[in-house]
Protein backbone atom coordinates (compact mmCIF):
# COMPACT_ATOMS: atom_id res chain seq x y z
CA UNK A 1 0.00 0.00 0.00
CA UNK A 2 2.99 1.73 0.17
CA UNK A 3 2.41 2.83 -3.87
CA UNK A 4 0.13 5.61 -2.62
CA UNK A 5 1.77 7.44 -0.19
CA UNK A 6 5.13 7.77 -2.65
CA UNK A 7 3.53 9.47 -4.54
CA UNK A 8 1.72 12.02 -3.45
CA UNK A 9 4.38 12.81 -0.72
CA UNK A 10 6.29 14.54 -3.07
CA UNK A 11 3.52 16.70 -3.34
CA UNK A 12 3.18 17.89 0.37
CA UNK A 13 5.13 20.86 1.85
CA UNK A 14 4.91 20.11 5.33
CA UNK A 15 6.87 17.02 7.24
CA UNK A 16 5.66 13.97 6.70
CA UNK A 17 5.89 10.27 7.82
CA UNK A 18 4.50 7.19 7.68
CA UNK A 19 3.57 5.21 10.70
CA UNK A 20 4.08 1.45 10.66
CA UNK A 21 1.12 -0.95 11.32
CA UNK A 22 2.76 -4.18 10.94
CA UNK A 23 6.08 -5.34 11.78
CA UNK A 24 6.71 -6.13 7.77
CA UNK A 25 6.14 -2.31 7.30
CA UNK A 26 9.32 -1.21 9.12
CA UNK A 27 12.11 -0.01 6.65
CA UNK A 28 9.35 -0.84 3.68
CA UNK A 29 9.58 2.33 1.33
CA UNK A 30 12.99 4.52 1.16
CA UNK A 31 11.26 7.07 -0.15
CA UNK A 32 8.81 7.91 2.56
CA UNK A 33 10.28 9.17 6.00
CA UNK A 34 9.36 6.36 8.90
CA UNK A 35 8.00 7.08 12.46
CA UNK A 36 10.55 4.41 14.45
CA UNK A 37 8.14 3.01 17.40
CA UNK A 38 9.09 0.19 19.76
CA UNK A 39 5.52 -1.31 19.55
CA UNK A 40 3.67 -1.35 16.02
CA UNK A 41 0.50 -2.45 17.75
CA UNK A 42 0.49 0.50 20.07
CA UNK A 43 -1.27 2.61 17.25
CA UNK A 44 -2.78 5.03 19.45
CA UNK A 45 0.21 5.64 21.81
CA UNK A 46 1.96 6.17 18.63
CA UNK A 47 0.20 8.73 17.19
CA UNK A 48 -0.06 10.66 19.96
CA UNK A 49 3.16 10.84 20.50
CA UNK A 50 3.82 12.28 16.81
CA UNK A 51 1.12 14.46 17.53
CA UNK A 52 0.51 15.47 13.73
CA UNK A 53 -2.01 18.35 12.63
CA UNK A 54 -3.64 15.02 10.06
CA UNK A 55 -3.64 11.62 9.68
CA UNK A 56 -3.79 10.12 6.40
CA UNK A 57 -4.91 6.49 6.14
CA UNK A 58 -5.19 4.36 2.75
CA UNK A 59 -6.44 1.50 4.42
CA UNK A 60 -9.50 0.33 6.79
CA UNK A 61 -7.72 -1.16 9.42
CA UNK A 62 -8.96 -1.59 12.42
CA UNK A 63 -10.98 1.23 11.85
CA UNK A 64 -13.21 2.85 14.53
CA UNK A 65 -11.42 1.17 17.28
CA UNK A 66 -8.77 3.86 17.95
CA UNK A 67 -8.95 7.09 20.05
CA UNK A 68 -6.71 9.31 18.24
CA UNK A 69 -9.78 9.21 15.38
CA UNK A 70 -11.66 11.62 17.96
CA UNK A 71 -8.84 13.62 18.23
CA UNK A 72 -7.20 14.57 14.90
CA UNK A 73 -8.52 15.14 11.28
CA UNK A 74 -8.24 11.75 9.52
CA UNK A 75 -8.38 11.58 5.56
CA UNK A 76 -8.65 8.36 3.70
CA UNK A 77 -7.41 8.56 0.15
CA UNK A 78 -7.82 4.96 -1.62
CA UNK A 79 -5.13 2.04 -2.18
CA UNK A 80 -5.92 1.18 -5.40
CA UNK A 81 -9.46 1.45 -7.67
CA UNK A 82 -11.23 -1.60 -8.49
CA UNK A 83 -14.87 -1.19 -10.24
CA UNK A 84 -16.42 -4.38 -10.08
CA UNK A 85 -15.84 -5.56 -6.58
CA UNK A 86 -17.81 -4.56 -3.53
CA UNK A 87 -14.74 -2.51 -1.94
CA UNK A 88 -16.54 0.57 -2.17
CA UNK A 89 -19.38 -1.10 0.37
CA UNK A 90 -16.63 -2.12 2.55
CA UNK A 91 -14.58 1.04 2.67
CA UNK A 92 -18.31 2.25 3.92
CA UNK A 93 -19.06 0.29 6.01
CA UNK A 94 -15.83 0.48 7.90
CA UNK A 95 -14.78 3.84 7.74
CA UNK A 96 -18.16 5.44 8.49
CA UNK A 97 -17.51 7.37 11.37
CA UNK A 98 -14.21 7.13 11.81
CA UNK A 99 -12.76 9.76 8.92
CA UNK A 100 -13.20 13.42 8.06
CA UNK A 101 -12.72 13.13 4.66
CA UNK A 102 -12.79 10.54 1.80
CA UNK A 103 -10.95 11.40 -1.00
CA UNK A 104 -12.35 9.59 -4.08
CA UNK A 105 -10.82 8.10 -7.37
CA UNK A 106 -13.20 9.85 -9.30
CA UNK A 107 -17.21 11.04 -9.47
CA UNK A 108 -18.43 7.42 -8.99
CA UNK A 109 -16.62 6.38 -6.29
CA UNK A 110 -17.21 9.94 -4.92
CA UNK A 111 -21.03 9.93 -5.66
CA UNK A 112 -21.12 6.11 -3.46
CA UNK A 113 -19.30 7.93 -0.77
CA UNK A 114 -22.06 10.66 -0.55
CA UNK A 115 -24.91 8.37 -0.55
CA UNK A 116 -22.94 6.20 2.05
CA UNK A 117 -21.17 8.11 4.50
CA UNK A 118 -22.92 11.04 6.79
CA UNK A 119 -23.31 14.71 5.38
CA UNK A 120 -20.47 16.37 7.25
CA UNK A 121 -17.77 14.02 5.89
CA UNK A 122 -16.08 16.11 2.97
CA UNK A 123 -16.04 14.37 -0.04
CA UNK A 124 -13.56 15.43 -3.26
CA UNK A 125 -12.45 13.98 -6.38
CA UNK A 126 -8.71 13.40 -7.06
CA UNK A 127 -7.98 10.68 -9.46
CA UNK A 128 -5.57 7.54 -8.91
CA UNK A 129 -2.11 8.98 -7.07
CA UNK A 130 0.24 6.27 -8.60
CA UNK A 131 -1.17 6.05 -11.88
CA UNK A 132 0.28 9.60 -12.48
CA UNK A 133 3.54 8.77 -13.75
CA UNK A 134 1.60 6.67 -16.94
CA UNK A 135 -0.34 9.41 -17.81
CA UNK A 136 1.26 10.20 -21.53
CA UNK A 137 4.34 7.63 -20.97
CA UNK A 138 5.14 6.12 -24.17
CA UNK A 139 4.61 2.26 -24.83
CA UNK A 140 7.66 0.03 -25.02
CA UNK A 141 6.47 -0.89 -28.35
CA UNK A 142 8.72 -3.80 -27.99
CA UNK A 143 5.82 -7.07 -27.80
CA UNK A 144 6.00 -6.81 -23.68
CA UNK A 145 2.60 -7.84 -22.17
CA UNK A 146 1.33 -7.72 -18.44
CA UNK A 147 0.01 -10.47 -17.15
CA UNK A 148 -1.93 -9.32 -13.06
CA UNK A 149 -5.43 -9.96 -12.44
CA UNK A 150 -6.80 -9.65 -8.71
CA UNK A 151 -6.79 -11.91 -6.20
CA UNK A 152 -8.87 -15.05 -5.58
CA UNK A 153 -9.49 -15.21 -2.23
CA UNK A 154 -10.49 -11.52 -1.52
CA UNK A 155 -11.53 -10.61 -5.12
CA UNK A 156 -12.49 -13.85 -6.65
CA UNK A 157 -10.68 -12.82 -9.70
CA UNK A 158 -9.12 -15.13 -12.74
CA UNK A 159 -5.94 -16.02 -11.71
CA UNK A 160 -6.77 -19.85 -10.56
CA UNK A 161 -8.21 -20.26 -14.33
CA UNK A 162 -5.90 -18.64 -16.31
CA UNK A 163 -2.79 -18.24 -14.78
CA UNK A 164 -1.53 -21.61 -16.22
CA UNK A 165 -3.52 -20.82 -19.31
CA UNK A 166 -1.58 -17.53 -20.09
CA UNK A 167 1.82 -19.38 -20.24
CA UNK A 168 0.55 -22.06 -22.53
CA UNK A 169 -0.70 -18.99 -24.94
CA UNK A 170 2.87 -17.19 -24.81
CA UNK A 171 5.37 -20.15 -24.46
CA UNK A 172 7.35 -20.25 -27.61
CA UNK A 173 6.25 -16.94 -29.12
CA UNK A 174 8.43 -13.46 -29.62
CA UNK A 175 6.45 -11.60 -26.70
CA UNK A 176 7.77 -10.99 -23.27
CA UNK A 177 5.47 -11.64 -20.72
CA UNK A 178 5.45 -10.12 -17.35
CA UNK A 179 3.58 -12.72 -14.83
CA UNK A 180 2.47 -10.30 -11.98
CA UNK A 181 0.06 -12.60 -9.71
CA UNK A 182 -1.61 -10.38 -6.80
CA UNK A 183 0.17 -10.46 -3.36
CA UNK A 184 -1.84 -12.47 -1.88
CA UNK A 185 -1.88 -15.17 -4.17
CA UNK A 186 1.50 -15.43 -3.69
CA UNK A 187 1.69 -16.08 0.05
CA UNK A 188 -2.45 -17.92 0.56
CA UNK A 189 -3.88 -21.09 -0.55
CA UNK A 190 -4.96 -21.90 -2.78
CA UNK A 191 -3.72 -19.19 -4.91
CA UNK A 192 -0.03 -20.01 -3.62
CA UNK A 193 0.11 -23.34 -5.38
CA UNK A 194 -0.57 -22.30 -8.80
CA UNK A 195 1.99 -19.26 -7.94
CA UNK A 196 4.57 -22.09 -7.06
CA UNK A 197 3.64 -24.48 -10.11
CA UNK A 198 3.84 -21.29 -12.60
CA UNK A 199 6.95 -19.67 -10.84
CA UNK A 200 8.27 -23.57 -11.54
CA UNK A 201 7.46 -23.03 -15.14
CA UNK A 202 8.44 -19.77 -15.65
CA UNK A 203 12.57 -20.57 -14.69
CA UNK A 204 12.27 -22.70 -18.23
CA UNK A 205 10.38 -20.11 -20.25
CA UNK A 206 12.76 -17.55 -22.08
CA UNK A 207 10.80 -14.92 -22.36
CA UNK A 208 9.00 -15.01 -19.53
CA UNK A 209 9.77 -13.05 -16.33
CA UNK A 210 8.26 -14.07 -12.97
CA UNK A 211 7.78 -10.28 -11.75
CA UNK A 212 9.26 -8.82 -8.32
CA UNK A 213 8.79 -5.32 -8.87
CA UNK A 214 7.41 -4.74 -5.38
CA UNK A 215 4.66 -1.76 -7.02
CA UNK A 216 3.06 -2.18 -10.09
CA UNK A 217 4.04 0.98 -12.26
CA UNK A 218 7.42 -0.20 -13.31
CA UNK A 219 5.82 -3.06 -14.43
CA UNK A 220 2.44 -0.95 -16.44
CA UNK A 221 5.20 1.84 -17.75
CA UNK A 222 6.78 -1.33 -19.01
CA UNK A 223 3.91 -3.06 -21.16
CA UNK A 224 2.77 -2.67 -24.51
CA UNK A 225 -0.48 -5.00 -23.23
CA UNK A 226 -2.57 -6.11 -20.25
CA UNK A 227 -4.05 -8.89 -19.34
CA UNK A 228 -5.75 -8.57 -16.34
CA UNK A 229 -9.95 -8.89 -15.01
CA UNK A 230 -11.50 -6.21 -12.44
CA UNK A 231 -8.16 -5.56 -10.43
CA UNK A 232 -8.19 -1.99 -9.38
CA UNK A 233 -4.64 -2.45 -12.16
CA UNK A 234 -7.44 -2.07 -14.90
CA UNK A 235 -8.27 1.92 -13.73
CA UNK A 236 -4.70 2.47 -13.33
CA UNK A 237 -4.00 1.15 -16.91
CA UNK A 238 -6.98 3.02 -18.36
CA UNK A 239 -4.17 5.76 -17.72
CA UNK A 240 -2.22 4.54 -20.68
CA UNK A 241 -4.69 4.52 -23.54
CA UNK A 242 -2.58 0.97 -24.54
CA UNK A 243 -5.41 -2.40 -25.06
CA UNK A 244 -6.07 -4.73 -22.80
CA UNK A 245 -7.67 -8.25 -22.65
CA UNK A 246 -10.56 -8.78 -19.54
CA UNK A 247 -10.66 -12.12 -18.68
CA UNK A 248 -14.27 -13.27 -17.40
CA UNK A 249 -13.70 -16.34 -15.76
CA UNK A 250 -14.13 -14.72 -12.26
CA UNK A 251 -14.27 -17.26 -9.14
CA UNK A 252 -16.60 -14.59 -7.66
CA UNK A 253 -20.39 -14.92 -8.79
CA UNK A 254 -19.88 -10.77 -10.59
CA UNK A 255 -19.67 -9.11 -13.65
CA UNK A 256 -16.46 -7.52 -15.68
CA UNK A 257 -17.31 -4.22 -15.72
CA UNK A 258 -16.63 -3.59 -19.98
CA UNK A 259 -13.01 -1.91 -20.35
CA UNK A 260 -11.30 -3.80 -22.23
CA UNK A 261 -11.38 -6.79 -24.96
CA UNK A 262 -13.14 -9.71 -23.36
CA UNK A 263 -12.86 -13.05 -23.17
CA UNK A 264 -12.80 -16.26 -21.20
CA UNK A 265 -9.51 -18.06 -23.18
CA UNK A 266 -6.83 -16.08 -24.83
CA UNK A 267 -4.89 -17.13 -27.99
CA UNK A 268 -2.24 -15.69 -29.44
CA UNK A 269 -4.22 -14.45 -33.06
CA UNK A 270 -5.78 -11.92 -30.44
CA UNK A 271 -2.85 -10.67 -28.85
CA UNK A 272 -1.18 -9.93 -32.39
CA UNK A 273 -4.09 -8.10 -33.50
CA UNK A 274 -4.52 -5.72 -30.41
CA UNK A 275 -0.71 -5.47 -30.23
CA UNK A 276 -1.33 -4.33 -33.82
CA UNK A 277 -3.81 -2.07 -34.23
CA UNK A 278 -5.11 -1.88 -30.62
CA UNK A 279 -8.76 -2.11 -29.18
CA UNK A 280 -11.68 -2.67 -31.62
CA UNK A 281 -14.19 0.70 -32.38
CA UNK A 282 -17.06 -0.97 -30.73
CA UNK A 283 -14.63 -1.87 -27.62
CA UNK A 284 -13.23 1.48 -27.59
CA UNK A 285 -16.59 3.24 -27.81
CA UNK A 286 -17.81 1.11 -24.89
CA UNK A 287 -14.73 1.81 -22.71
CA UNK A 288 -15.27 5.72 -23.32
CA UNK A 289 -18.58 5.40 -21.97
CA UNK A 290 -17.40 3.75 -19.28
CA UNK A 291 -14.62 5.90 -18.59
CA UNK A 292 -17.14 8.92 -18.56
CA UNK A 293 -18.95 7.13 -16.09
CA UNK A 294 -16.19 6.60 -13.64
CA UNK A 295 -15.21 10.12 -14.10
CA UNK A 296 -11.38 9.99 -13.29
CA UNK A 297 -9.58 12.72 -13.92
CA UNK A 298 -6.52 11.07 -15.90
CA UNK A 299 -4.41 14.17 -16.09
CA UNK A 300 -1.02 13.22 -14.17
CA UNK A 301 -2.11 15.70 -11.32
CA UNK A 302 -3.70 13.48 -8.76
CA UNK A 303 -1.01 13.08 -6.22
CA UNK A 304 -1.12 17.20 -6.82
CA UNK A 305 -5.04 17.36 -5.37
CA UNK A 306 -4.43 14.97 -2.53
CA UNK A 307 -1.46 17.15 -1.11
CA UNK A 308 -3.44 20.04 -1.35
CA UNK A 309 -6.71 18.37 0.52
CA UNK A 310 -4.31 17.07 2.87
CA UNK A 311 -2.82 20.00 3.80
CA UNK A 312 -6.01 22.12 4.26
CA UNK A 313 -6.73 20.12 7.07
CA UNK A 314 -3.13 21.69 8.78
CA UNK A 315 -3.94 24.71 8.49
Amino acid sequence: MKKTFEAVDGHVDVPSAYLPLAPEARGCSDELREVEVDDVEAVDENVFDVDPDVVVRNNTFRAGEFRYEDEYPVVHVRHGASFGRDEVETTISRLEGAIDAALAPGTWWADRYREGFSDDTHVEVVGIPEADRLVEADAPEERHVLYAPTNHNYGGGSYLDTAEHVLDVFEDTDYRLRFRPHPMDRTEEPGRSVTERCRERIADLPNVVFDRNETPTESLLDSDVLLSDYSGIVTEWLHTDRPFVQFTTLAADAEVPKLGYQTRRLDVETVDELYENGLPEEVLRRQESFRAELGIPMDGRAGERVATEVAACTQ
